[in-house]
């Protein structure tokens, strides 16, 4: 699927559809519902736990925990303790533990009149006799790690000896609640997706750059300041770099020196966007090209990059099977693309909650070898991707000069294999 070069639909053209407040609650509340219902069960079992406790206190999450609770929560309040039980049918009990209960979704399992909180923790234990009790402490994923030192302790005391042998960490647990997209999530994804689209192309125009003026400082609060009219939530600053035949690209990992800002026409531009909204998170890298008299197309090497970033996706996509590694994936596709003769780098990674998200990683930009613990975790069915790499290339319009040519699109893998989630940049966009 081609993201066309010159957009017809405006960024505003979405906002009717964009939904308000108390709509997002009702519908993030609904795929709350279904997740717990549909899926908790699932991965207890698959990863060997009878009960999964999470806690944390106001203001210091866990960040698992703002994904158990229901809007409008916007914190623990106090403490809050949820307590997931896993039952010999199969079922999971909800239980929460704190002052103010969060209605159907869980029950209530504590009277602060009768008991202290983690004495009531303990009670609730004892009468269930778990044997793998999971607490959220990890050196491999800090989403997995939310615990703090205090909490651990205080758990760890109240379950006393007997229980607290049995405590795991319940690191694989939560990666797999955090990357899993039920149904619903997966259907709504792609427009998601596709406004994030449709901002780059409106920021890559005529509408918003005029070569010789606009910068790209201009570029990057403009999409900050779209984001913010639509809406959305912007979760990095994003980005604007030039490259050009009188500016080569900056190392990748490295700051850029006093480079020009100002746009001119004969530049390659990139751009590097990412916004949440109904808790997803989007993160976009697209190219523009900016015209320069008598021209009506980008120079052929610089169209000649975009394709074998392109083919590097499909490699890549290809090697993302369910079962395995990160780090299998990663060498299968630098494999076959220096069998083809292109110079790439891969550094794609799981999004969804968060935008560099709980899953395996497949390639840092500066661990091309392999990542360790997290490359080291394997691909599951309904798990959502940002494809993120690069290639370099010369562009012999530019005298041989190196390019990057840095590219970043959301796929899905699902039963059917990756699927772009709102198709790819295939064409560069075109200013002027």
């Amino acid at each position: 699927m081609t993201q066309n070069a010159r957009p017809q639909v405006r960024a505003e053209g979405y906002r009717d559809k964009i939904l308000a407040l108390r709509q997002r609650a009702d519908v993030r509340n609904d795929w709350l519902k279904q997740r717990l219902d549909g899926i908790l069960a699932e991965l207890m079992e698959r990863e060997g736990f009878d009960m999964w406790i999470v806690a944390a206190r106001e203001y210091n999450e866990d960040p698992v925990i703002m994904t158990f609770l229901p809007e409008p929560a916007m914190s623990a309040r106090r403490r809050t303790i949820l307590v997931f039980h896993r039952q010999s049918d199969g079922t999971v009990e909800r239980l929460t533990l704190d002052r103010y209960g969060h209605g159907e979704y869980y029950e209530s399992g504590w009277n602060p009149d009768e008991e202290e909180q983690f004495e009531c923790l303990a009670r609730v234990v004892q009468e269930r006799e778990p044997n793998v009790i999971g607490l959220n402490v990890s050196d491999t994923y800090a989403f997995a790690d939310g615990l703090t030192h205090a909490e651990h302790e205080r758990i760890v005391s109240a379950l006393g000896n007997a229980y607290g042998e049995r405590i795991k960490s319940a690191e694989r647990l939560v990666v797999g609640w955090l990357e899993r997209r039920i149904e619903p999530e997966l259907i709504v994804y792609p427009a998601i997706i596709a406004l994030g689209h449709t901002i780059i192309a409106q920021a890559f125009s005529d509408q918003t750059i005029q070569p010789g003026i606009t910068t790209t400082d201009d570029i990057v609060w403009w999409m900050r300041q779209k984001m913010l009219d639509l809406g959305l939530n912007a979760w990095f600053q994003p980005t604007v770099d030039i490259q050009a035949s009188d500016q080569p690209a900056t190392p990748i990992g490295q700051k850029p020196d006093e480079q020009r800002k100002l746009i001119l026409p004969g530049d390659l531009l990139h751009c590097d966007m990412g916004f949440t909204y109904l808790g997803l998170a989007t993160d976009q890298q697209q190219l523009a090209y900016v015209l320069q008299p008598g021209e009506t197309d980008a120079p052929a090497g610089l169209q000649q990059g975009l394709a074998e970033g392109n083919r590097v996706q499909d490699i890549l996509l290809e090697a993302m099977q369910p079962g395995r590694t990160g780090n299998a994936v990663l060498k299968e596709t630098l494999d076959v693309a220096a069998e083809e003769g292109i110079d790439t780098m891969v550094y794609t990674h799981p999004i969804g909650y968060h935008g560099h998200a709980a899953g395996p990683t497949i390639g840092l930009w500066d661990r091309q070898e392999g990542v360790p613990g997290k490359g080291d975790y394997e691909l599951f069915n309904d798990t959502c991707y940002s494809i993120e790499l690069c290639v370099t290339t010369s562009v012999p319009e530019w005298e041989g000069q190196k390019v990057r040519i840095g590219l970043e699109e959301e796929a899905a893998l699902t039963e059917n294999g990756m699927l772009w989630l709102s198709g790819r940049q295939e064409d560069l966009h075109l200013i002027g």
